[in-house]
């Protein structure tokens, strides 16, 4: 792992590249991706004062990863990660790891104690569920088929 930046506004030209990642990890359905980049163009026109907060990583000046994260509502310190993904061709270098951490970092930074991520139970999810479990969170719940008949949603959770 060399050089990399983060940076936490939004360009246009993030619009692309996000749905390029989001494509290339072959994880995310269309819909899925279709309200990743609702998020972030959100955010871009700052539609309502969007509460969505971003984490972008670059290596080279190029776009490699990112992570989606806000401040859930009628809690005192609690915050959900909804999104973090890192280009498939810069997977297992430790980008995400890297791009966890600082998202976490930053939450810590506005007082944030408590960080949630919801995911999927099925078997290509599985790198995630374990990507989760190697940097501290631990799951929390399971709710049978939420996503489908068996695709369950499972939470996991990190006190920081």
């Amino acid at each position: 792992m060399s050089d990399y930046s983060f940076r936490y506004e939004p360009t246009y030209s993030d619009l692309i590249s996000v749905n390029n990642i989001l494509c290339d990890t072959e994880f995310f359905s269309e819909s899925e991706i279709e309200l990743a980049i609702s998020l972030l163009q959100e955010k871009l026109e700052d539609i309502l004062e969007s509460s969505y907060e971003f984490v972008f990583i670059e290596k080279d000046n190029t776009l490699i990863g990112y992570s989606c994260y806000g401040f859930i509502q009628g809690t005192s310190s609690s915050y959900d990660l909804y999104w973090i993904a890192v280009d498939p061709i810069f997977e297992r270098e430790g980008y995400g790891t890297q791009l966890l951490k600082k998202t976490e970092s930053l939450i810590r930074s506005k007082r944030g104690k408590n960080i949630y991520i919801e995911t999927s139970s099925t078997s290509l999810y599985e790198p995630t569920r374990l990507f989760y479990e190697k940097n501290g969170y631990k799951k929390e719940a399971l709710i049978k088929d939420y996503y489908d008949f068996n695709d369950d949603k499972l939470i996991y959770s990190k006190k920081i």
